[in-house]
C-alpha cells in the first residue's frame, strides 16, 4: 500500500488479497489486483495526488465485480447445465443446447 494510506484502504487491500487467494490465485498476484483495485478507489474518491482518465470515468470495481458475479445474468452456463445433466443422468445431453438441457433439467428436478 501507498504511505499514507488510511486504515479503511488498508483494511480493503488485505481483504480484496484474501479474497483472490481464495478463489485460487498465487499470492503475487493476488496482491496485484488488490493494489490495483484500492488505487482505483482512491483515485475514484479523490484519495491521490493523480488519477487517470480510466480510473475516474469507468465503472467502479465494485459494480464491475457485481457484474461478473452473475447479478443480472442468465443463469448458469452451457457447461455447467451439462455436467448438472450429465450427474443426473439425463439420456440425450450431447445433442442438447443450453436451452433444451435447462428444460431437460427442469423435467427431471
Amino acid at each position: 500500500m501507498p504511505r499514507g494510506s488510511s486504515p479503511k484502504r488498508e483494511r480493503q487491500y488485505e481483504h480484496i488479497k484474501e479474497s483472490a487467494q481464495d478463489r485460487g490465485e498465487s499470492a503475487g498476484r493476488a496482491e496485484e489486483i488488490a493494489a490495483r483495485t484500492v488505487n482505483k478507489e482512491r483515485a475514484r474518491s479523490g484519495e491521490s495526488k493523480t488519477a487517470g482518465r480510466t480510473s475516474t470515468q469507468d465503472m467502479s470495481s465494485g459494480e464491475r465485480g457485481g457484474r461478473r458475479s452473475g447479478k443480472g445474468s442468465r443463469g448458469p452456463t452451457y457447461d455447467q447445465l451439462y455436467e448438472e445433466a450429465r450427474r443426473r443422468g439425463v439420456k440425450g445431453r450431447s445433442d442438447m443446447n443450453k436451452g433444451q438441457l435447462r428444460r431437460a433439467l427442469d423435467d427431471k428436478g
